[in-house]
């Protein structure tokens, strides 16, 4: 099982638009940087526009741009427009309530995914957009 690269791919595209500002950027430019398809790039920009953080506007020179300041913008804030706030999940299905491990699984996993669910939003929300920014930049020079 592996964790969703939708948050990864935001924080990529935030990053971008960050860097490119306060120019508009394609979806198709986008796709290029993250490597993938621009319908990828379109859908996770969607869920951006609708937490706030991206705005478009059409015609020649149109694309996307950032609304908020990369400083206001954490890490855990990105996570939460696209992945939503459950991180892990238990059983689609009850499990079977008369084995001694399936009657209690749930109830035992809930108290550690929690714990684990608040300490990596903790630190994601430890580092704004900004701050990625300008490492990344470091890292480029």
């Amino acid at each position: 099982m592996s964790i969703s690269s939708r948050t990864t791919i935001a924080i990529h595209i935030l990053a971008l638009l960050a860097h490119c500002g306060p120019d508009p950027l394609t979806s198709e430019f986008i796709a290029g940087s993250v490597n993938t398809n621009p319908v990828v790039i379109r859908r996770l920009l969607a869920r951006l526009r609708e937490a706030g953080f991206v705005g478009s506007q059409g015609g020649p020179g149109g694309g996307w741009q950032l609304l908020r300041q990369p400083g206001k913008i954490t890490l855990r804030d990105i996570h939460l427009a696209v992945e939503g706030a459950a991180l892990f999940s238990l059983h689609s299905a009850k499990p079977n309530p008369r084995c001694p491990i399936g009657k209690n699984i749930q109830s035992t996993l809930v108290g550690i995914f929690e714990a684990a669910q608040a300490a990596m939003e903790a630190e994601l929300a430890r580092t704004t957009l900004v701050h990625l920014v300008k490492d990344i930049q470091t890292r480029a020079s």
